[in-house]
């Protein structure tokens, strides 16, 4: 069981590492050029301040799923941040439904939102 989290932590790290950078595009890109991006059609209709806050969460994300464990500094905090990112895949999931062209981002969104679970069930 613990080489199989080890895995799922190692499979949704390297996808925080994506997020990591989709957290600092989404926070410092400006909508417009956004929008222009693949799988990103949702930001021309969604506010500034709201990608930006969405870019943060999954910035810090992305550190939090990896660096507590790694460093054995507040490993609580691994399936704790592992229930939040399956919270903001549900919340992509729904947004990206809205869209036309998403199925594939829908699909990657949902096996990171199970990976997410299966990490903050086994963690706890």
């Amino acid at each position: 069981m613990n080489l199989a989290l080890w895995t799922a932590t190692a499979l949704v790290a390297l996808a925080a590492l994506a997020a990591l950078a989709g957290g600092v595009n989404k926070t410092f890109t400006p909508r417009e050029k956004m929008a222009t991006l693949p799988g990103a059609a949702w930001t021309k209709d969604a506010p500034a301040g709201l990608i930006r806050t969405l870019g943060a969460l999954e910035f810090l994300a992305a550190l939090g799923l990896a660096l507590p464990r790694m460093l054995g500094i507040a490993p609580v905090l691994v399936p704790v941040t592992a229930a939040a990112f399956a919270l903001l895949m549900v919340g992509a999931i729904n947004t990206r439904c809205r869209y036309t062209g998403e199925a594939a981002y829908i699909a990657a969104d949902t096996v990171l939102r199970a990976l997410a679970v299966f990490i903050a069930a086994g963690r706890f």
